[in-house]
């Protein structure tokens, strides 16, 4: 286990740099360390100070293990993660199967610690804990923040500044980035130890049931007897434009979580809550943001809906888009292109993930229609092709959407 130190503040805020990130969580790190390691001033500020509690699942999927290599901290995590071989796919029936994977588990709290540290030995100036109040324009053009320190404010000025708050909307709405106020679901979560449970429960866990509608309920190890365990619902936008289940109860799905699922309900009922449950909006499938920005500034991670549907993961596509927003900036100065080049550049990298999203967002069918669940995994039973298959949506290299689409339903009930 990662010995973190006590939260305190860090760095004096500079007058001007080239750029300035507004927020330190896996997005705003990894594109400061890019930046950073490219010789660019680079302020990375955040509102808290470090390390500090984020809501979410805290799985490692092979896209996050791919994004923490290129980062070149692959290793240090893993020094720090719990280990998994298999995700466990729990269906209404109580059919399951276990899928491999290249996965891992380590708590937000130590994760986000260990990127801003990184970003810091690349050479990120880190300031916490700052608040944003509001951005700097000038001609038309947003250059710089203005951000508050405890009871000081104070100015900011930078070429470019990069938007990566989060799901929080509040943001996205003072810049003008934000095209859709309400998130794409939410999620609660809590950490459970339970030493009576050590060297069992060694899969990452995620369970369909009617229950639990729209969503899922999961149990991941953290190792040393504690457990990550929640539930999480999507929202779908009808006709009218409104968000179905946008009222879901998530404490009566986490009750409902540990009634149908055996092994939830003994993890709570000999554990120990630890600091009680948490709850946090998701942004998700790209949608929810300009992806063009605004003149001097852009937005990168769970600010641009950068969380999977279907899913929920977010880490390694905040990851992901945090380096895409450094080297979109990174080939615009190198190639002499104009502002405006720049920002068209990063909405076409952008765009070119879209797909990627859109079938996800299909493949949620299956947390409205737990049975299809059932229908997959008992397939999956019979099928070492089918299971290739579901294991390669885990490492990116299969389309999910294809096996919730008309064409493979038939395939499951016919081959």
């Amino acid at each position: 286990m990662l010995s973190l130190p006590e939260p305190a503040p860090a760095g004096t805020l500079p007058d001007a740099c080239d750029v300035l990130i507004i927020g330190a969580g896996p997005s705003g790190s990894a594109c400061a360390t890019v930046l950073a390691g490219a010789g660019l001033q680079v302020c990375l500020v955040d509102q808290h100070d470090f390390p500090r509690e984020k809501v979410c699942g805290d799985g490692l999927i092979p896209d996050a293990h791919a994004a923490l290599a290129r980062l070149g901290l692959l290793d240090e995590v893993m020094r720090h993660a719990t280990r998994v071989s298999h995700v466990r796919c729990v269906a209404p029936r109580g059919g399951q199967v276990d899928v491999p994977g290249t996965l891992a588990v380590l708590p937000r709290r130590q994760l986000d610690f260990l990127l801003v540290r990184h970003a810091e030995r690349a050479g990120a100036r880190r300031v916490t804990p700052v608040r944003f109040d509001a951005v700097i324009e000038h001609g038309g053009r947003v250059v710089g923040a203005r951000l508050r320190q405890g009871d000081l404010t104070h100015e900011v000025r930078a070429r470019w500044v990069v938007l990566a708050t989060g799901a929080s909307v509040g943001p996205m709405v003072a810049t003008g980035l934000c095209t859709r106020r309400t998130p794409s679901g939410i999620a609660l979560r809590g950490y459970v130890r339970n030493p009576a449970l050590a060297g069992q429960l060694a899969t990452m866990d995620v369970v369909w049931d009617r229950a639990l509608r729209p969503g899922y309920g999961w149990i991941f190890p953290c190792g040393e007897a504690t457990w990550n365990i929640g539930v999480g619902a999507f929202f779908r936008r009808g006709d009218d434009g409104r968000d179905r289940a946008a009222d879901a109860n998530l404490r009566q799905m986490f009750d409902d979580f540990t009634r149908v699922y055996a092994p939830a309900r003994r993890l709570m009922d000999g554990g120990e809550l630890q600091d009680g449950l948490k709850g946090a909006p998701l942004r998700c499938t790209l949608e929810g943001a300009r992806h063009e920005g605004r003149a001097g500034l852009i937005a990168t991670g769970e600010a641009l809906g950068s969380t999977y549907d279907f899913t929920g993961e977010g880490i390694g596509k905040a990851l992901e888009t945090g380096l895409l927003a450094a080297d979109t900036l990174l080939a615009g100065e190198r190639a002499g292109r104009d502002e405006a080049a720049i920002r068209q550049d990063y909405a076409t990298r952008l765009a070119a993930l879209k797909p990627k999203f859109v079938l996800y967002e299909r493949a949620n069918s299956v947390n409205r229609h737990p049975w299809l669940a059932d229908l997959v995994i008992w397939r999956a039973r019979r099928s070492p092709r089918l299971l290739r298959r579901m294991s390669g949506v885990l490492d990116e290299t299969a389309n999910p959407g294809h096996l919730m689409s008309l064409r493979g339903m038939l395939r499951l009930l016919t081959r």
